[in-house]
């Protein structure tokens, strides 16, 4: 069994948290991030750690407080230093170009596609075929990457599509006649 909630999460400096009944709220320099407990989690703050714990001794409350020591964790991260993912483009064509909070992406289809980023969701494409996708929130910065991904997923016989940038598509060798 883990054992990652008896490991407290660290405040940096400019950091600023506050615990209140059933939520914990984090503040810092890039945004500020709340997240609801679940009721067999509780959560103490000293002068610089907070400390996740279950309630009980249960399985489940075990199971919780890891879970939720990492979303804390990941939000302390998040509004102190920021989560970013990088797309690559392949294929002839292949581009995409970021204004404002619009992505538009020509990947092969007979349209362009304009897909509308969240609120507290960045892109920007340094070049035509590379996006930088960056935010607070860890989760929700994985998924727009996966639904950018998901408009042409790259396939296994060329290798075209839009891949994250450390991802490795294995090839498959072509039918022989």
């Amino acid at each position: 069994m883990s054992r990652i909630s008896n490991v407290p999460v660290l405040l940096p400096t400019g950091v600023e948290a506050t615990v209140s009944e059933g939520s914990v709220a984090v503040k810092g320099s890039k945004g500020s991030l709340s997240l609801a407990l679940h009721h067999l989690v509780s959560v103490e703050r000293d002068e610089e750690n907070l400390k996740v714990s279950g309630k009980d001794a249960s399985r489940e409350s075990g199971a919780m407080a890891g879970t939720f020591r990492s979303l804390i964790n990941n939000m302390v991260l998040g509004v102190s230093e920021g989560f970013q993912k990088k797309l690559e483009l392949q294929g002839v064509g292949y581009r995409a170009k970021a204004s404002g909070n619009i992505v538009n992406l020509t990947v092969g289809y007979s349209h362009p596609i304009d897909y509308k980023l969240p609120e507290g969701i960045k892109a920007e494409t340094p070049s035509q075929t590379e996006i930088v996708i960056t935010g607070v929130d860890k989760q929700l910065v994985g998924q727009v990457a996966a639904e950018i991904r998901d408009f042409r997923p790259p396939e296994p016989y060329k290798g075209k599509g839009i891949r994250y940038s450390d991802e490795r598509v294995y090839r498959k060798e072509a039918k022989k006649k």
